[in-house]
């Protein structure tokens, strides 16, 4: 089929309202509000890092505001309507993508092959694991009777230390594998086991997969491999709202070469519509649902959000050059470790290092930084939802240092 042609302008607010920023904020955003977030988003990216908050919490907050992190956590741990699977990395998704999910968990090859080990060295040791879930899940490998942790090496690890010297005992015992661990995620992989959420200190909890997945979804016929993937790409393309094939590929952690002649089949079926935007010399695909009304959003992005995932796509969409410096040498970092860009009315126009300081109860801005396209008023209105995040995550007051171009403004904007 003929490809219609996208403006920048429009391919931005397509991209913008797929994502959910094309609605006003609730005033009391509740379960159902959540809900809506994660069917629109299809994944919610988990990490462990918690210099601000988890990861998966900050999503909502940027597109409903100030929520309940407890009800979140109830959709997850307590209601299973969203469930951590491998979709775009560790994600939470709605539980009905299960099906079209699941096959991924026998990626995990090595499964058979450390059975095997364990089995030789530690006879009865799965069976025994498998039955202690059954009767006590959901559980966390660190809650098992005997987790089974195995001696190793920084080298047999793969760790080495850049400056040459040695680990520490405790750096050792960190690393240390379990037995126990890896026998869970071998029948996660197999489907014997689903993830039912996380504990208080981040850990995976394991229970069987009928107790965490609604018996319909658990029952229903496995989709053929390639059916599977025809849907998750829909679900891409409908997420990001118009985007190239590498980018849809990379929503769900698909190869491009596989999306390529799905997409074009999926074009021809009038599934997904094929087009051309401005500004990019790839063929791209948008969404039967895409909306080019204008965003006013105002909001903070987490560095996991959905939205940047791709950073060339950031580039293009947003002329928004966000680097990932988490695992940057402090001394060669630009911008800092936890920046979270700030999105007005439509354009990426300053980004903010941030970390909750819960002992001082601050929201501590280690930088602030603006784009050379930013508004006047970029210092005021991020001065406002730096204060909303802040009684969002029950901090009493906002801290800014003298670090980065726009901290003097954002300091006289800040009470």
């Amino acid at each position: 089929m003929a490809a219609a042609d996208v403006s920048a302008d429009d391919g931005r607010a397509i991209a913008l309202n797929a994502q959910g920023f094309g609605s006003k904020r609730p005033a009391k955003p509740g379960l159902a509000h959540l809900r809506a977030v994660a069917q629109r988003l299809h994944a919610i990216q988990i990490d462990s890092v918690n210099v601000l908050t988890r990861a998966h919490y900050l999503p909502l907050f940027s597109r409903l505001g100030p929520y309940s992190m407890k009800t979140l956590d109830q959709l997850i741990n307590e209601r299973h309507e969203l469930v951590e699977m491998d979709a775009h990395a560790a994600s939470y998704v709605p539980v009905e993508l299960y099906p079209l999910l699941r096959s991924r968990g026998r990626r995990a090859e090595r499964w058979p092959a450390s059975k095997a080990r364990i089995d030789g060295e530690r006879p009865g040791y799965v069976d025994a694991v498998d039955a202690e879930v059954v009767e006590r899940g959901p559980l966390a490998f660190t809650d098992l009777a005997d987790p089974a942790r195995r001696s190793i090496t920084p080298e047999q690890a793969g760790f080495v230390r850049r400056d040459g010297k040695p680990y520490s005992s405790a750096s050792l015992m960190w690393w240390r594998p379990s037995d126990g661990k890896a026998v869970l995620d071998g029948l996660l992989s197999t489907n014997r086991l689903a993830l039912a959420g996380r504990s208080r200190g981040f850990d995976r909890l394991y229970d069987l997969a009928e107790r965490v997945i609604p018996q319909p979804i658990l029952a229903a016929p496995e989709p053929p491999a390639d059916e599977a993937t025809r849907e998750l790409l829909v679900r891409a393309v409908d997420a990001l709202g118009v985007a190239t094939v590498k980018e849809i590929a990379e929503y769900f952690r698909i190869g491009a070469a596989t999306a390529k002649p799905l997409l074009r089949d999926l074009a021809d079926e009038k599934r997904v519509q094929s087009v051309t935007v401005e500004g990019c010399n790839q063929p791209a695909y948008m969404s039967l649902a895409a909306s080019t009304k204008r965003s006013r959003a105002r909001c903070l992005l987490g560095p996991f959000d959905s939205l940047t995932w791709s950073r060339e796509r950031t580039r293009r969409i947003f002329g928004f050059d966000y680097s990932f410096e988490i695992y940057v040498p402090a001394p060669k970092r630009r911008y800092g470790y936890y920046v979270l860009p700030f999105l007005l009315d439509g354009a990426l126009v300053a980004r903010v290092d941030l970390k909750a300081d819960r002992k001082a109860s601050a929201l501590l801005v280690q930088g602030a930084y603006a784009e050379p396209t930013g508004p006047a008023d970029t210092a005021v209105a991020l001065a406002d939802e730096l204060r909303l995040m802040a009684n969002w995550l029950e901090l009493e007051r906002v801290v800014v240092a003298p670090r980065g171009d726009l901290a003097r403004s954002l300091r006289e904007s800040s009470p």
